[in-house]
């Protein structure tokens, strides 16, 4: 049954784990998990958003590119297009045994067809764990090869304005680790203030149950006695729940753990190649012998280069793609990264960044906006809500995205490099919201070649018409 793929997803982890230098959490299993594979230090989500982010992972296309603009609820239906090819579609063509376990927030349900959806809201690994084993069990008495992804609830925020769903049931054998205010590291795009350290405290404690989950899960395989024929991929969806992550481009929002563990390869890997989300799927086929070609994904399998230890010249740029998170969300935005340096262009940037519904609801919220002055991290508020429309930043020198380099006459040739190349990339992608004096240039495409002629600018002038002026000119 070689060709086996278990992927196991974090729900808002971020990339706040042991083996990623963080070690005031325990997460000794998934640790462990890195030490016997590869684990990617450059690895990026398109969008921090769950639903975008995993259709991202399940597709290798960009959520402009498959329709899942933002989160999957029935009230706003956002969902994957039809046409599209999906990771369940493809491995149920593959003859695989096809299957998600907890989470699954993408839709429509016929775009991904798994043959095995036990779709759950609970925390219970213990739950978890018996779902995966009866997985596990089919694949063998079938005697076929499986996809079957894990989609852990925790780390998650719950309901509550500051909790991380640790009161919940769980069987009497998972084990609880609580975490002091006191004892946790507030990251660096978080003040330090008294509401951060307890809501951290309690999504330390979520992480924790999170690892003991992925443990039970890896055990089960490992009992089932298909290991040695299966792919192990853990990685989180998006950034940790916190306001100037989640929902964000910037770096805690989109620079996540990936780690792959593959029978027969050199573990204890730290790849410095950036690697993005939409190579997750061509890499699982890749792996399971897919021959049906590269279709429409975007993305490459990263199995050549998996024990690859130094930074190679074709693994150097990755973009990521946000519109929505919530309907009422609207700021649609591009990045593009490489080793160093980060670009947004920020679309709708004359709008307010919009807070999603469960991070202004926090506690932590809270307590930022009732300090002065009122401060994110080493942010402003103001920067954080108002926004420019192209931000260039130094990573080396600036690693929280702050000192924005856009208007730097030093940085002018990089950022026409890095504005065009971005360009570039949605013209490839047929990107909607690729824009010239404030209307979409797929839009008039049609118009295009009847004579038309865009501006060379982003928005529309308001102040005279006419005529060509540079990017960015108000």
């Amino acid at each position: 049954m070689a060709g086996n793929v278990l992927l196991l997803i974090a729900d808002d982890l971020g990339r706040m784990l042991g083996c990623y230098g963080e070690k005031a959490v325990d997460t000794p299993h998934i640790d462990a998990l890195a030490e016997c594979g590869t684990r990617f230090d450059m690895a990026f989500t398109s969008t921090a958003s769950c639903s975008a982010s995993r259709s991202v992972i399940y597709t290798g296309l960009h959520t402009h590119e498959n329709g899942q603009y933002g989160l999957h609820h029935d009230n706003h239906h956002f969902m994957t297009f039809e046409h599209v090819e999906t990771a369940p579609l493809l491995f149920n063509q593959l003859g695989h045994l096809t299957g998600i376990v907890g989470k699954v927030h993408v839709g429509p349900q016929p775009v991904y067809p798994w043959a095995v959806r036990e779709e759950s809201a609970t925390r219970n690994i213990g739950w978890v764990e018996r779902r995966a084993k009866a997985f596990f069990d089919r694949a063998k008495q079938e005697d076929r090869p499986f996809f079957l992804t894990v989609g852990f609830v925790d780390p998650h925020r719950d309901m509550t304005r500051g909790g991380f769903g640790n009161d919940e049931d769980f069987d009497a054998d998972v084990g609880e680790r609580r975490y002091a205010p006191e004892d946790v590291t507030v990251p660096s795009f978080l003040p330090d203030i008294e509401e951060v350290r307890t809501e951290l405290s309690a999504y330390y404690t979520s992480i924790h149950r999170l690892d003991q989950g992925v443990g039970r899960v890896l055990a089960a395989l490992e009992y089932s006695g298909l290991e040695d024929e299966t792919l192990v991929c853990f990685l989180s969806d998006n950034g940790a729940p916190f306001l100037n992550s989640k929902t964000t481009l910037y770096d805690a929002g989109v620079h996540l753990p990936l780690i792959m563990r593959i029978p027969g390869r050199r573990g204890g890997i730290a790849s410095p190649n950036l690697v993005s989300f939409a190579d997750v799927l061509p890499t699982f086929l890749d792996w399971a012998g897919w021959q049906g070609g590269e279709g429409a994904r975007g993305g490459r399998s990263v199995l050549p280069i998996l024990e690859e230890t130094g930074l190679l010249p074709d693994w150097q740029i990755v973009f990521g793609s946000h519109t929505f998170h919530e309907i009422t969300n609207y700021w649609p935005t591009r990045f593009l990264r490489t080793p160093r340096y980060k670009y947004h262009r920020n679309v709708a940037w004359k709008l307010d960044f919009p807070f999603s519904g469960d991070l202004y609801g926090s506690l932590s919220w809270e307590g930022i906006r009732n300090r002065a002055p009122v401060m994110i991290g080493e942010r402003a508020l103001k920067d954080y809500v108002q926004r420019p429309p192209e931000e260039l930043y130094d990573l080396a020198a600036d690693p929280n995205e702050v000192n924005n380099l856009a208007d730097d006459p030093a940085y002018a040739a990089l950022l026409v490099d890095l504005r065009t190349r971005m360009e570039n990339w949605q013209r490839e992608t047929d990107d909607p919201w690729l824009f010239r004096d404030g209307v979409s240039v797929r839009a008039v495409s049609h118009h295009l070649s009847q004579g038309l002629t865009l501006p060379d600018r982003f928005d529309i002038e308001l102040e005279r018409s006419g005529g060509t002026s540079p990017k960015n000119e108000d």
